[in-house]
């Protein structure tokens, strides 16, 4: 893949998961992350769980799924216990992401506020959603997705 593929205008468009390119074997994803504590199949997806992976100097749980071609995305639940660690893990991860992937029409900027934040990307290479809800105490999650886990789950976009 050329860079001019990975990038445009200085910034990312190809996602990858914890530097797993999209079609990366199951094999090679566990050799990298050590053995996951949990596996499930639903909906032709396999997905694989890890415990405690450091993400942007915040501990998470992550998930990845796959299917026949490979990984094809991933999502992150981070563990913060109080509002404030709540907002510094969304600005801090949402500051690197705008750093990689550059601007984006849909961004919240996270406030005392008790309501539903997110910061979304849709780019050539997939998609990255970078979302809590405070009013809810929802954990603070990011999701990676290859264009065909996008298709399937949110429909062509």
């Amino acid at each position: 893949m050329s860079l001019a593929a990975v990038y445009a205008n200085g910034y990312e468009t190809e996602p990858a998961l914890r530097g797993f390119a999209w079609g990366t074997s199951m094999e090679a994803v566990v050799a990298g992350m050590g053995q996951p504590v949990s596996r499930e199949e639903v909906d032709g997806f396999v997905s694989l769980l890890w415990e405690n992976v450091e993400m942007g100097g915040f501990l998470a749980f992550m998930l990845a799924y796959f299917s026949p071609a490979g990984l094809q995305g991933g999502v992150f639940y981070f563990r913060t216990y109080t509002m404030d660690e709540t907002m510094r893990c969304y600005a801090d991860l949402q500051r690197e992401l705008l750093q990689r992937y550059g601007p984006t029409r849909i961004l919240d900027t996270i406030t005392r506020e008790l309501r539903p934040y997110a910061t979304s990307w849709n780019l050539a290479g997939g998609m990255v959603r970078l979302r809590v809800n405070t009013r809810e105490w929802e954990p603070v999650t990011l999701w990676y997705s290859s264009p065909e886990l996008t298709a399937h789950v949110f429909g062509n976009r």
